[in-house]
């Protein structure tokens, strides 16, 4: 590998709003997720209401519009 281009390599906590922590490496510290295998419907097999409202706001925040600057 050249010296100097790649990212450092660092130990990594991936977080699960369900509790569920995971230690990993990766070129982020830490990492904070809402679904994980432990307790995605897909994985676990339950059918569970999954929080959107937090994800649809975050949606709007990300591509709210500027007002047009004259």
């Amino acid at each position: 590998m050249k010296v100097g281009i790649h990212p450092d390599y660092v130990d990594t906590t991936i977080t699960c709003a369900c509790g569920e922590v995971v230690h990993t490496r990766s070129t982020r510290p830490n990492i904070h997720v809402e679904v994980c295998s432990k307790c995605h419907p897909f994985y676990t097999g339950k059918h569970k209401l999954m929080d959107t409202a937090g994800r649809v706001e975050r949606f709007q925040r990300k591509y709210r519009r500027q007002p047009a600057s004259s």
